[in-house]
């Protein structure tokens, strides 16, 4: 496991593009509204962070 976590900001507007890249479905639109990692599943390989058309999801050190 990576020592990184993706971490979706409050501005997600839900639209899944970083679900389809993650390797691990570690990521799920909650209520059409926002996106949400899975500490457990996520392995912070940042695919994500790249994809994000709003630029709002980060990798950030896990704790």
């Amino acid at each position: 496991m990576s020592r990184y976590l993706a971490v979706v900001g409050e501005r997600c507007v839900a639209c899944g593009a970083c679900m389809k890249v993650c390797p691990k479905n570690a990521i799920a639109v909650k209520h059409g509204v926002r996106a949400v990692v899975s500490p457990e599943q996520c392995i912070g390989c940042g695919l994500c962070v790249k994809t994000c058309p709003a630029g709002i999801i980060k990798k950030v050190e896990r704790e």
